[in-house]
């Protein structure tokens, strides 16, 4: 496998967690409220790990990628880190 195809295996691994992650941290920013928090790019790199996370613990769990159960445990894992994020 040629270091491309790696980059490209990883990145159709990562896109559900970086498609979800964008799309809440998009929620946070129209959202916003005045209190100051994280920044922008911090919020964004703390959804998207904790959405890493998850698809590598479904895919360690279960011994393959693509589990809806792993895809809801990614939507619950993002939405609870952006509801925590908002509070903050």
């Amino acid at each position: 496998m040629t270091p491309l195809s790696v980059l490209a295996h990883l990145a159709g691994f990562l896109a559900p967690a970086l498609g979800v992650g964008l799309l809440l941290w998009t929620g946070l920013r129209v959202r916003r409220k005045g209190r100051p928090g994280f920044g922008a790019a911090m919020q964004l790199a703390m959804l998207c790990v904790a959405g890493g996370v998850v698809l590598l613990v479904g895919l360690v769990y279960f011994g393959r990628d693509g589990k809806i159960a792993t895809y809801a445990a990614l939507v619950l894992t993002q939405g609870t880190v952006a509801w925590w994020l908002r509070g903050r």
